[in-house]
């Protein structure tokens, strides 16, 4: 009878670490000896917290505890590269917006002038953190609403959410502006002055303004004074002529390659005319820039018609034919429980599910696992360990023999790995959010606590 994931992790977290380990007949989605992304069955022995091998299955050592993983899927940790913790749960207050981009947009800001302040961010923040280390995510990186006003609490907050958190997730921080806010020179300089003394990255949203090319100029300039990585929203609409992220790869072109650039969303390359795209990916690549597709919020934010109509296309990037340009990709799960997207609870195996179905990552489905990776991690300049001998014992144990059982169910019982040994972590109870407010039928509550 095949163990539980259950009992196994118990069996698990019983074993001193001091004991060798062989995890035998475990399925690792990698490439073979021929570069092909296939699934590949293996022993994996752990001695004091780091892989000590990884042979083909069945060649492993007789010594040592062997547990027989009966053929059960084995990932590296998740990297989540592009979230919005300080939007996170504020559903319970604001209720949903209208499905669109804008009314989002004017919920949040609303909502940020009259309620953000530094112990009201923390407890969403850590709330959404607890989540994602729960189901296995080890690196996010989280944009920082940075408007006048609101970047001084908001990154003090960051600084010290960071240090509580290190040696479980490392956290990255990158500015959230429209990129109009910088026509003003000073606020500019002394928001990248500020995000670089916190180890930031400059970020900013890019969209159809006629001062465009100077004012990304602008931003390149002061990311290579302050040794900053730049993060753009750019073209999250269905227009055909929004041409942000073009307007961004000519300016990275122009700067050489000083500067690691990320562009989220890039909806409108999915609308543009072959020729248009095209011209776009080429540069792109050319560039360097690593292309993040944002499934669950742009599913639920683009294409809108009103209540009674349906969406006549679905508001993704163009992201097999960036894969097949060269171009480095990531999936993230981007909002969560707020106005620009009211579900979702920062669990990187329900993105990947989501952007498997919906961009037809099929085709293998174990060439795309690492966008949500070493792969997604390695595009933000962060390492998560690879399945590899040397390396830290860090991955997820599914329940599901094959990428069809892994992505049938939300895989409740995976087994997370941190240094060889398993979390036993609960999910944080709702009740955590209670001062926010309470749900009615779709979240919108009054505020206060009300107990």
């Amino acid at each position: 009878m095949v163990m539980s994931n259950r009992g196994l992790r118990q069996k698990l977290a019983s074993l001193s670490q001091d004991q060798l380990v062989v995890l035998r007949n475990a399925a690792l989605p990698g490439p073979d000896e021929y570069g092909v992304r296939r699934v590949l069955p293996a022993d994996i022995g752990i001695i004091r917290g780091r892989i000590g091998f990884v042979v083909a299955a069945g060649a492993g050592p007789a010594t040592g505890q062997c547990i027989d993983l009966a053929g059960r899927m084995i990932w590296p940790r998740f990297a989540d590269i592009h979230v919005h913790l300080d939007k996170g749960h504020v559903l319970y207050r604001t209720g949903p917006s209208d499905g669109t981009l804008h009314n989002a947009i004017a919920i949040i800001s609303e909502d940020r002038a009259r309620n953000w302040n530094a112990d009201e961010l923390k407890r969403r923040m850590d709330f959404g953190l607890r989540s994602a280390w729960h189901y296995g995510t080890a690196m996010v990186r989280t944009h920082i609403d940075s408007q006048p006003g609101q970047w001084e609490v908001s990154w003090e907050l960051f600084e010290d959410i960071r240090r509580e958190w290190a040696g479980r997730i490392a956290l990255q921080g990158s500015s959230l502006v429209p990129i109009t806010l910088l026509r003003d020179r000073d606020y500019a300089e002394a928001l990248a002055r500020r995000v670089a003394a916190a180890g930031g990255s400059f970020g900013a949203v890019a969209f159809a303004v006629q001062d465009l090319p100077e004012l990304l100029d602008s931003v390149f300039r002061l990311a290579v004074r302050h040794g900053l990585d730049v993060d753009f929203h750019a073209d999250e609409n269905g227009d055909p002529e929004s041409r942000a992220l073009f307007e961004i790869a000519r300016t990275a072109l122009k700067f050489n390659g000083e500067v690691r650039v990320i562009a989220g969303h890039c909806c409108s390359l999915s609308v543009q005319d072959q020729a248009t795209r095209g011209r776009t990916l080429d540069a792109v690549a050319r560039a360097g820039i690593g292309v993040v597709s944002l499934p669950a919020s742009n599913l639920y934010l683009q294409g809108r018609k009103g209540r009674e109509a349906s969406p006549n296309w679905r508001g993704l990037t163009a992201f097999k034919e960036a894969g097949a340009a060269g171009i480095a990709l990531a999936l993230a799960s981007d909002n969560t429980r707020d106005p620009f997207h009211p579900f979702g609870d920062l669990d990187m195996l329900d993105t990947f599910r989501l952007g498997v179905r919906a961009l037809h990552l099929d085709d293998p489905v174990s060439r795309w696992v690492d966008t949500v990776t070493t792969g997604a991690a390695r595009m933000a300049g962060h390492e998560i360990p690879e399945i590899a001998e040397g390396n830290q014992a860090d991955f997820i144990v599914f329940e599901g023999r094959s990428f069809s059982e892994v992505l049938a169910r939300g895989e409740s019982e995976r087994i997370v790995m941190a240094g060889g040994r398993p979390l036993t972590t609960d999910l944080p109870p709702y009740a955590d959010l209670d001062t926010i407010g309470l749900p009615n039928e779709f979240g919108i509550a009054e505020t206060g606590n009300p107990g």
